[in-house]
């Protein structure tokens, strides 16, 4: 995060401990470090929490199109269904017509 060498860490520690005084700096810098262990913590979590929200919205994203192509899929399907049932009826009828005289008895049923 910080980029901080180890000469400007001795400079603050030396501050510190003038500061302080040497009686209290180990409390001092063992309270200071475990505050900075939660905030390191804490912002660990937030970063963890915004990969996942942006994960489920991807998700989210994904399965509508998902649906969306599946219900395109499903469209285009019946109508191909629709157009071969249409072709399969004209068939029949074509076939039905040509098979089954549409008059009066064939004149081949008259002389029998």
């Amino acid at each position: 995060m910080f980029d901080v060498a180890f000469s400007e860490l001795l400079v603050i520690g030396v501050v510190a401990l003038v500061v302080i005084g040497p009686e209290r700096l180990p409390k001092v810098a063992r309270t200071a470090g475990h505050l900075l262990g939660r905030m390191q913590r804490y912002v660990n979590d937030v970063k963890s929490d915004i990969s996942r929200e942006m994960k489920l919205e991807e998700l989210k994203k994904l399965r509508t199109e998902v649906q969306d192509s599946a219900r395109s899929l499903e469209q285009s399907v019946s109508s191909e269904m629709k157009a071969l049932e249409q072709s399969v009826d004209q068939t029949a009828q074509s076939v039905a017509q040509e098979v089954l005289p549409t008059g009066p008895a064939s004149p081949e049923k008259k002389h029998e």
